[in-house]
């Protein structure tokens, strides 16, 4: 079980998630082109002060196909994962290098499964 509510993004660990992204650029949706890349990451949480992201790796960090704009977790991508609420973003670099975080500081939740 998956849902989306703007950018929030609840889903049961361990299920998959397919998830069709979009991008708007200067009130345009923009479709990205050969030498695009667009990427997905999950982080834990802020630091103490709450303002910035922990200094890790990410925990999920995946390329969305910019033939398609489905954003794919498999189960083992979340399996290891605690419950509970993490944080993600979405950005696209473009193929002259420049990047645009285009889904910014998202809250990602990981419900529990029952068995």
């Amino acid at each position: 079980m998956y849902k989306v509510e703007g950018t929030t993004i609840t889903m049961t660990r361990g299920d998959t998630l397919l998830v069709q992204v979009g991008i708007i650029r200067d009130d345009t949706p923009y479709t990205p082109v050969a030498g695009d890349s667009v990427r997905f990451a999950v982080k834990s949480g802020l630091n103490a002060r709450g303002t910035n992201f922990k200094e890790s790796d990410p925990l999920i960090l995946k390329t969305i196909p910019i033939d398609t704009m489905i954003l794919r977790l498999d189960p083992n991508d979340t399996k290891s994962l605690e419950f509970g609420n993490y944080f993600y973003d979405i950005e696209i670099t473009f193929e002259n290098g420049d990047v645009d975080t285009f889904i910014p500081n998202s809250k990602f939740v990981l419900a529990p499964e029952v068995h």
